[in-house]
C-alpha cells in the first residue's frame, strides 16, 4: 500500500514521503480499515518536526481521524462486519491506504457525512466539546469568544457552542474568513482581532465580557483575552498557534475572579477512560443527528499531501483539510 511516512523530524516537511510499504494485518481486536479519507490536525503537522507531546519512533506514519471501510478483523472482533463504514482514529497511521486501528475505537459512520466529513469531526470536535462542556461547563445563553473561528478546532467550537444554546462570538483576522464562518454556522456576532477586540467584545456583551473563552491561538490574542473576560469567566487554552506561549500575571485571575483552563481532549479521555467514551459517543450522536455538521474546506489525494499540510499550516483554510488516499 501507499502511505505517507515521516523518515525524519526535520522542518519543512523535509522528512516526509510517499511510499510503497507492507499493508498492515490487524491483530486479535483490531480491524483493517479501506482508508477513504484522513483529516489534517495541527498535532500531524507537529509531530513531523518533533515537537508534540507525542514523539513516536522513526518511520511512522501520522494521521488522527479517518472515515473508511472495514476489511478484515482480527481474532475475537464482534460488532462489525466486512464492508461496515466507520469512522476512528488513532494517534497515528490515517494518512496511508490502510490502517489497523482498535476495533474499539470505530464507530459506524454517521449516515448523514460524507466519508470527508466524518473524517473531519472526531479531533476537532472532541477537543471542542471537552473544553466547553467538561471543562468550561458551558450553560445555555453565556457569551463564548472563539479565537480562531476559521480553523478546524476554533470553527467546531463556533459550531458546538451554537448547538449547546451559547451566544457566540467568532474571531479571525481576516474578514473574508469571518464571512464564511457567518454563513456556516451564523455566530452571533464576528470580531477581526487584526486592531484588537477587547472593546468590541465589552459592547457586544453589554459590558460583561465573555464568560468563556476558547483561546487556540495564544501570544497576544490570550493577552488581549484576559482584559475582556467576565468575572468568574473560563479561559481555555487549546493550543499556542501563535508560535508564542504566554504568561499570566496571577493577580488578574485573582482580582477578575476567572480560571485559566489546559484543555487536552486524548489526554482526558485516557485519564477517564469512562468519560472519554461518553464524550465520543455524545459528538458522535450529535454528527449522526445532524446537530452537528464539520465543514471540510478541500479534498486533496495522497500525492498532494504536502498542499493539505500548507493550507492548515498557513492558515488558509476554513475548516478542514482532507486526505483522499
Amino acid at each position: 500500500m501507499r502511505a505517507l511516512v515521516v523518515e525524519d523530524l526535520a522542518p519543512n516537511y523535509a522528512g516526509c514521503a510517499v511510499r510503497e510499504v507492507a499493508t498492515p494485518q490487524p491483530g486479535p481486536g483490531e480491524a483493517l480499515v479501506r482508508v477513504r479519507a484522513a483529516s489534517v490536525n495541527f498535532p500531524d503537522l507537529l509531530m513531523t518536526r518533533g515537537e508534540y507531546q507525542l514523539k513516536p519512533p522513526l518511520p511512522f506514519t501520522p494521521g488522527l481521524d479517518l472515515a473508511g471501510e472495514v476489511v478484515a478483523l482480527g481474532e475475537g472482533v464482534t460488532g462489525l462486519s466486512v464492508g461496515d463504514a466507520v469512522v476512528g482514529g488513532a494517534r497515528l497511521g490515517g494518512f496511508a491506504e490502510y490502517a489497523v486501528l482498535s476495533a474499539g475505537a470505530l464507530k459506524p459512520k454517521p449516515a448523514r457525512l460524507s466519508f470527508a466529513e466524518a473524517a473531519a469531526y472526531g479531533a476537532a470536535y472532541l477537543t471542542a466539546y471537552v473544553a466547553l462542556v467538561r471543562r468550561a461547563r458551558l450553560e445555555p445563553g453565556e457569551w463564548v469568544l472563539v479565537h480562531g473561528a476559521a480553523g478546524g478546532v476554533g470553527l467546531a467550537a463556533v459550531d458546538l457552542a451554537k448547538a449547546l444554546g451559547a451566544r457566540v462570538i467568532a474571531t479571525s483576522a481576516s474578514d473574508a474568513k469571518l464571512a464564511q464562518v457567518k454563513v456556516l454556522y451564523a455566530p452571533d456576532a464576528v470580531v477581526n482581532v487584526t486592531e484588537g477586540f477587547r472593546d468590541q467584545v465589552k459592547a457586544i456583551t453589554g459590558g460583561h465580557g465573555a464568560d468563556v473563552i476558547y483561546d487556540p491561538v495564544g501570544g497576544d490574542v490570550f493577552d488581549e483575552s484576559v482584559r475582556c473576560i467576565a468575572f468568574d469567566g473560563r479561559l481555555l487554552v487549546i493550543g499556542f498557534t501563535s508560535g508564542r506561549i504566554p504568561n499570566v500575571s496571577v493577580n488578574m485571575p485573582l482580582i477578575k475572579g476567572f480560571s485559566v483552563m489546559g484543555v487536552r481532549a486524548g489526554e482526558y479521555g485516557r485519564q477517564f477512560p469512562e468519560k472519554g467514551r461518553e464524550n465520543a459517543d455524545a459528538i458522535w450522536t450529535m454528527a449522526n443527528e445532524g446537530v452537528i455538521r464539520p465543514h471540510v474546506h478541500a479534498e486533496l489525494p495522497l500525492d498532494r499531501w504536502r498542499e493539505a499540510f500548507d493550507l492548515l499550516a498557513e492558515r488558509k483554510v476554513v475548516g478542514k483539510a482532507v486526505i483522499t488516499p
